[in-house]
């Protein structure tokens, strides 16, 4: 993000630091480089960008369906060429979200990001990122309290990378969200050894014949594969792209203790329920669409 100049840079700046983050304990700085150059998946964050006029109305629902807490709203250019947005971040114990309400066009390839990923050294990062196989879309610039930039994943998965002068310090999530991929089977492999080599994760599970009513597709089987790194957990789907809408429209699953009572809550917010709960495996689900048409995979342990 690039600040804007003046006493409503300090102001920014001040407020920022004072609701979002504290100085890290000594030993984060250790730990972290035993991860690599990620720090912790309470600081990975989905990017969700709505129209200016339904930033309250989404916030407003994502809060009263998890819990948690936004930080002010500010005003902001958190891109390398003029633009202006609002930001807030949305802090839940299921998952954390960048909102964005751009009062401009929004610049390429900014909004085809799904989420951001801190790094304990943005330099570092992106030298592991391109030795793991992935392009960098955007340079390296810098924003009110770091760096960012974006990255690209073979099979066209964006992801944006930043850093922070004052490192954050954050509690651990209840749980832990999923970055939920579609992928093709031309590219699932390519993908895969990239991001399990940068992040230094593993392959939790790989599924060959995953129930398909996870994707829309009742009484078929998929491959699933799930990964979990520092960085946090993937779901990547493995599909030759014949999906009925919502399907590879979300871009991060929640993990809840009470599927119902989750989905009560958000209906009562204005949230839309798209597909019914089902059971398959070892959870059950559901999707919804939140106002300004964020739309999330919500699931419950079974």
């Amino acid at each position: 993000m690039r600040c804007l100049p003046g006493s409503l840079l300090a102001v920014l700046w001040n407020a920022l630091v004072c609701v979002l983050f504290a100085f890290t304990p000594a030993n984060t700085r250790a730990a972290g480089a035993k991860a690599g150059v990620s720090v912790g998946p309470q600081y990975g964050t989905t990017h969700v960008y709505v129209a200016a006029g339904e930033v309250e109305r989404f916030a407003a629902s994502f809060l009263a369906t998890f819990g948690g807490h936004s930080s002010k709203s500010a005003v902001l250019t958190v891109t390398p060429t003029p633009s202006s947005t609002t930001w807030q971040a949305l802090q839940t114990p299921v998952g954390s979200v960048s909102l964005f309400g751009f009062t401009t066009p929004i610049p390429y390839p900014f909004g085809a990001e799904r989420t951001g990923y801190l790094v304990t050294d943005m330099d570092q990062a992106l030298r592991a990122a391109r030795a793991s196989g992935a392009d960098v879309l955007v340079a390296p610039f810098p924003d009110l309290v770091g760096r960012d930039a974006i990255i690209q994943w073979p099979g066209g998965i964006n992801m944006q990378l930043y850093w922070h002068r004052v490192a954050p310090s954050y509690g651990p999530l209840q749980t832990i969200p999923e970055n939920r991929i579609y992928l093709s089977p031309d590219r699932v492999a390519a993908f895969v050894h990239s991001f399990v080599r940068f992040s230094r994760g593993k392959v939790i599970s790989d599924n060959p014949s995953a129930p398909g009513i996870e994707i829309g597709q009742a009484g078929t089987r998929y491959r699933r594969i799930r990964i979990a790194s520092a960085f946090g957990k993937l779901n990547v789907c493995v599909t030759d792209g014949h999906l009925a809408y919502p399907y590879g429209r979300e871009t991060t699953g929640y993990e809840v203790a009470n599927l119902s009572d989750t989905l009560a809550k958000a209906e009562a917010a204005g949230v839309s329920v798209l597909i019914e709960p089902y059971a398959a495996d070892d959870r059950r689900a559901a999707m919804v669409q939140f106002p300004g048409g964020y739309i999330a995979e919500i699931h419950a342990p079974q």
